[in-house]
C-alpha cells in the first residue's frame, strides 16, 4: 500500500466566541443542539478580521463521543469585505470533555479582492476552548 499525503496552505487561525447551549432534543440522529456563535476574530497571512453575527451551529450528537457539526458564520476582514463560511465536521469528546474538531470549510464572498476564496476547499483542525473554539484553518492545494 502506499501512502499518500495532501499538500495544504495555512489560511487563517479563527477564534469564535459561542452561546449558551439550546438543547432541541433526541431525534433519530441523535440529540440535537443549537449553539449560536457571538463573536470572535481571524488573523492569518492574507486576511484578518473579526467573527459577526448572525451565525451558528446546529449540532448533533450522534453517541460514542462523537459530534457532528453543521455551521454557517459571517466573517468581516479588516477592509470591510463580507464572507460567509460553511462547514461541517466531526468533533470527539476528549477524556476531559473538550473537544478536537475537524472541518471542512467553504467560502462565499462577492468581493472582487477575496473571490479567490470562492473556489477552495479548506480544512480545519480545531479545538474547544473556554467560552467557544478555535480552528487552524487552511486550503487544499
Amino acid at each position: 500500500m502506499t501512502t499518500k499525503s495532501i499538500e495544504v496552505d495555512y489560511l487563517f487561525t479563527l477564534r469564535a466566541a459561542t452561546g449558551e447551549p439550546h438543547p432541541v432534543g433526541k431525534g433519530p440522529k441523535g440529540t440535537r443542539v443549537i449553539v449560536a456563535v457571538t463573536g470572535g476574530s481571524f488573523e492569518g497571512p492574507r486576511l484578518r478580521g473579526s467573527v459577526e453575527t448572525p451565525g451558528g451551529d446546529w449540532v448533533t450528537i450522534a453517541g460514542g463521543g462523537v459530534v457532528r457539526l453543521d455551521v454557517r458564520l459571517l466573517m468581516k476582514t479588516d477592509d470591510g469585505a463580507e464572507i460567509l463560511v460553511t462547514y461541517s465536521g466531526t468533533g470527539h469528546t476528549q477524556p476531559d470533555g473538550s473537544l478536537e474538531i475537524r472541518t471542512a470549510p467553504t467560502f462565499e464572498t462577492g468581493d472582487e479582492r477575496y473571490t479567490w476564496l470562492n473556489g477552495i476547499q479548506a480544512v480545519g483542525i480545531g479545538h474547544t476552548v473556554a467560552g467557544g473554539v478555535e480552528y487552524d484553518v487552511y486550503h487544499v492545494l
